[in-house]
């Protein structure tokens, strides 16, 4: 068994899993497979989040494929995170990330978002401007039932009450100040946008720490070994730009925040320089960008042993 760090643990490495574009079943196959070879190459755990309505590189329920994926993996962590927390009561969401938590003990994590792109909320029947004041409510109940601490019907669920002995370790998505303070008076960790400046982040993580917060300060980048995937970057960037907010472009670091290496222990001094200079303490990793095969990524995640025990050392040292 592969010693793991527990999930969203601070000091944790973690991939982010996408599927590539063909049939369910081959997504279902490969992303099943690419989580196999993740925690073999020394990953701690995988995340997977949430679009619907077929978005590129997407699932539609990120705690049934945490599922699917703890099912075909060793050993390590999955956690869906992000969640879209206003998509539906979040007793239903706490329910269903508790009993995954029950049937994996010590291997699920959960991580909430707001959301951002309308075709989601459409077919939810949730008003995209409700979305901001629903996520603010709800995000303090999931985070107490999630501990065992829910009130009325809820607390009677079985997985719901064992959160008392074994809470799910959960985190918030942050873009702004009064989200870290809003997570840090909560007790969750902070997960990061993966375009948001080194500046940017930095502020984040001072103002979480400010505000008392203790948890992972989770950043992400997008690394690449051996040379760029060519325009294949531009294109992912063009994707995100559909449904981003003028205000959130504005902070995007120009440089995309990607990781350019010619061996894994140089992709790991640059990943760790960037969590000094972010004030992080916790990383998950992209190796996907749109239009890239599938034996692309398997390839690039054959690369990353290196990587991984090196940043952990870097880490830990």
């Amino acid at each position: 068994m592969v010693d793991t760090a527990p999930p969203l643990a601070q000091g944790s490495v973690s991939l982010r899993l996408y599927p590539h574009d063909g049939p369910a079943a081959e997504q279902l196959n490969e992303v099943r497979d690419l989580a196999r070879r993740a925690v073999e190459v020394g990953y701690d755990g995988v995340m997977v989040s949430e679009h619907h309505a077929g978005f590129p590189g997407y699932f539609p329920s990120p705690q049934q494929m945490a599922g699917f994926l703890l099912a075909a993996m060793p050993s390590g962590w999955a956690a869906p995170c992000p969640l879209l927390l206003p998509m539906k009561p979040y007793a239903l969401i706490a329910e269903e990330v508790a009993w995954l938590a029950a049937a994996f003990p010590g291997r699920v994590g959960a991580g909430f978002a707001s959301g951002a792109l309308p075709v989601d909320f459409e077919l939810a029947e949730v008003p995209f401007d409700e979305i901001s004041p629903r996520f603010k409510q709800a995000l303090p109940l999931v985070a107490a039932a999630l501990r065992g601490e829910a009130e009325g019907p809820l607390a009677d669920d079985r997985a719901i009450s064992a959160c008392a002995e074994n809470p799910v370790p959960m985190v918030a998505a942050a873009q702004s100040h009064a989200a870290v303070r809003r997570a840090a008076g909560l007790g969750l960790g902070i997960l990061y946008d993966s375009l948001q400046a080194t500046d940017h982040v930095r502020a984040l993580s001072d103002a979480y720490d400010e505000a008392g917060g203790t948890g992972p300060k989770i950043l992400i980048r997008r690394v690449w070994i051996g040379g760029p995937p060519g325009e294949a970057v531009n294109n992912q960037l063009d994707l995100y730009r559909t449904y981003t907010t003028e205000g959130t472009m504005a902070r995007w670091d120009q440089g995309a925040n990607t990781v350019l290496a010619a061996d894994g222990a140089e992709a790991a001094e640059q990943l760790h320089a960037e969590m000094a200079a972010t004030g992080s303490n916790t990383i998950n990793i992209r190796i996907h960008v749109v239009g890239l095969s599938p034996a692309y990524i398997r390839d690039q995640l054959d690369l990353h042993g290196e990587l991984v025990e090196h940043l952990k050392q870097l880490i830990s040292g």
